[in-house]
């Protein structure tokens, strides 16, 4: 007779939980199955059988929990303890060996080790566990903030929902890429088309597309695998080396790819990028090339990042696969910032398994160079197994009477006049404020966190606001009315009222924030402060000429063209006008301030751990607005070292060169002062 009372079902859920995960480890992780699929189904059902009867039984970490939730309303934003820089790209041998030469050269030493592996071409994804338990995962997004996607992650087999650990750490961020592998793809595209569904262009597609199902229950149903490469946050010690943190993720439960190895110097680099192209082929998931990443974790800190990339880990991007096609028709295309781009549209020709029918052209150089026309037969790639490109002509099936192909004189999106920067490849539409091609970037632009800061407009509500001519320049903004937003999908009285809340609050803000926000080519935030600061009046600024422009510290010839002839299109001082018109201000100064002038003029500042009164960019902020510098590395040149709570590596390292440190009490006190 069977014990059906709440002690045994309780322990018989637990002994069905550990088999199963048992099982779905040897199954997903370890490619080694021990028992049949009727046989696991038989003990799932047991299990989902005991948990309906005892609800109370159900965890978080149930191998029944796998099965997909009903559909969400969308994706929230889901920010990043640690943030999940993209790679550089080394292309040749040689760009691999100067990245090694940097780094020998940076820690001086004769020799680096590295850990090699796979770049797997799927869906990055961050997986946070605290106490070992799966609690959140997000896609890579900006790098910053991603889509939170948890029930989406929790479906795959291979994304362990505990860590397989009796003292796991306290909170941990997990590193890894959700491919479909090939066998599964054939597989997965063999069933759509028996449904009479469109088959899928490519792993990576599918891949993504999956992640991103509204309903978990669709991505229960696709065969994703995840394999993890790396950690970000943790509030427990990791191993010291890179190899040891995924031997580390391997005890716990992760599937880590199969050929990752450490290898000495670039030598070793170089035979694994062999090595890996001659079994590409073989291989069962998409690649676009290694990774390589320096072994010692002790020395990441030291080599650092640049705003995008660690300097200590490089993607070496795998020769690219190409066919050959016929171009016919070369039109532009008009990006964000107005960079007009000639595109070849293609006879569509499948290349490296995607059927590509368009391909850039780069700049009007580019093309002259290559010598493309219309009606050409060309080779055609996948730059990185992405992008496609062309990669020559082959001149003797060119038609006669062939004429090389020249630069419209006006954008096509607007009219403007199309201009070519001194020293610039590119030409562009400087009608930024203005272009409708340019207008969604513009305004995603504008509304962006360093730039106005219009919290709760993101790019899916501005599709919409566009789409629907609700908003036609960025000066239209402050125009909406609770109208207008409850007329979008997802906006109720609640989120509408707090839209509305954040672009009032947007029009009070910096000349350099404003400046930032317009996307004047070339101009970023540090030429934004520059120009702010030494004109201190918008109306100064768009008066200045371009020798004016010039003599500013930091600002060149280019950048100062581009300045001037963004304020010289009638269409943008209209759009700047309409600004203001609109309560858009800021505080301007009588006079100019050159920099070097302030108090912290020369100084050299590193912000670590977080400040309760300020955040990191406030913080900044306050330091560049009295003429200090703010860099991301403690050097010997560094004047001093602010420590906030939870302070990283770089305390130690700035005591280490005797470096001043300040507390938030006596960053206070410097900023009074000053």
């Amino acid at each position: 007779m069977t014990d059906s009372s709440p002690l045994a079902a309780q322990a018989r859920a637990s002994a069905l939980r550990e088999q199963l995960e048992h099982h779905n480890h040897q199954y997903y992780v370890l490619d080694q199955p021990e028992v049949s699929d009727s046989e696991y189904d038989a003990l799932l059902h047991e299990l989902q059988a005991l948990e309906s009867e005892h609800p109370e039984l159900i965890t978080p970490s149930s191998p029944t929990q796998r099965v997909g939730a009903p559909p969400a309303s969308e994706f929230p934003a889901s920010e990043h303890l640690e943030p999940m820089r993209s790679l550089a790209n080394a292309f040749t041998q040689d760009d691999l060996s100067e990245f090694d030469q940097r780094i020998r050269d940076q820690l001086d030493v004769a020799a680096v080790d590295y850990v090699a592996e796979p770049k797997l071409d799927g869906l990055s994804v961050n997986l946070r566990y605290e106490n070992g338990v799966l609690v959140l995962a997000a896609t890579r997004g900006d790098g910053e903030v991603g889509e939170e996607v948890t029930a989406n992650a929790r479906t795959i087999g291979s994304v362990p929902l505990q860590l397989r650990s009796e003292n796991p750490p306290k909170s941990i961020e997990i590193r890894g890429e959700i491919v479909i592998r090939l066998k599964d793809f054939e597989r997965l595209n063999q069933q759509r088309l028996a449904a009479n569904e469109r088959p899928f262009a490519n792993p990576r597609n599918a891949a993504a597309g999956s992640m991103r199902q509204l309903d978990s229950r669709l991505t229960a149903k696709r065969p994703l695998t995840l394999f993890a490469f790396g950690v970000g946050a943790s509030t427990d010690p990791l191993p010291e080396t890179h190899y040891g943190v995924l031997d580390q993720l391997r005890a716990w439960g992760f599937r880590i790819n199969e050929r990752v190895e450490c290898v000495a110097g670039v030598s070793g680099c170089e035979s694994f990028y062999e090595r890996l192209i001659r079994d590409r082929d073989d291989l069962d998931y998409e690649i676009d090339g290694a990774v390589y990443k320096v072994n010692d974790r002790g020395v990441w800190n030291t080599l650092g990042s640049t705003a995008r990339a660690p300097r200590w880990a490089i993607a070496h991007k795998l020769p690219a696969r190409e066919a050959t096609t016929v171009i016919e028709s070369i039109s532009v295309s008009v990006g964000r910032t107005g960079v007009i781009t000639p595109v070849a549209e293609l006879t569509p020709v499948s290349v490296g398994g995607v059927v590509v029918s368009r391909a850039t052209l780069h700049n009007l150089d580019e093309v002259h160079r290559k010598d493309v026309r219309p009606n050409d037969t060309v080779m055609v790639r996948r730059a990185g197994d992405v992008i496609p490109e062309i990669v020559g002509v082959v001149e003797s099936k060119r038609p006669p009477g062939s004429e090389p192909w020249q630069m419209v004189s006006h954008c096509p999106a607007c009219g403007s006049e199309i201009v070519r920067l001194d020293d610039e490849a590119a030409h562009r539409c400087l009608a930024g404020l203005f272009c409708p091609a340019q207008r969604k970037g513009a305004i995603e632009h504008y509304v962006s966190r360093k730039a106005m800061d219009i919290d709760g407009l993101g790019e899916k509500l501005i599709d919409q606001l566009v789409d629907s001519e609700r908003i036609k320049t960025v000066s239209d903004l402050y125009q909406l009315s609770l109208v207008d937003l409850r007329g979008m999908d997802r906006m109720g009285e609640k989120s509408s009222q707090n839209l509305l809340n954040a672009i009032e609050k947007s029009k009070t803000t910096t000349l350099a924030r404003f400046l930032y926000a317009l996307g004047i080519s070339q101009v970023g935030e540090v030429t934004a402060k520059s120009l702010a600061q030494q004109f201190g009046s918008l109306d100064r600024l768009m008066a200045a000429d371009e020798e004016t422009l010039s003599e500013v510290r930091d600002i060149g010839p280019v950048v100062a063209q581009s300045v001037h002839g963004f304020f010289a299109e009638p269409h943008n001082r209209e759009v700047i006008e309409s600004l203001r018109a609109a309560g858009v201000h800021w505080t301007e100064a009588e006079g100019l301030s050159a920099a070097e002038d302030l108090p912290l003029a020369g100084k050299t500042f590193v912000l670590t751990g977080s400040l309760q009164t300020y955040t990191r960019d406030e913080a900044q902020a306050r330091l560049e607005a009295l003429g200090g510098k703010v860099t991301s590395s403690v050097s010997k040149k560094t004047d001093y070292v602010v420590v906030g709570d939870s302070p990283g590596s770089k305390q130690k390292k700035a005591e280490e060169l005797g470096v001043p440190l300040l507390d938030e009490a006596a960053f206070e006190a410097l900023l009074v002062a000053h």
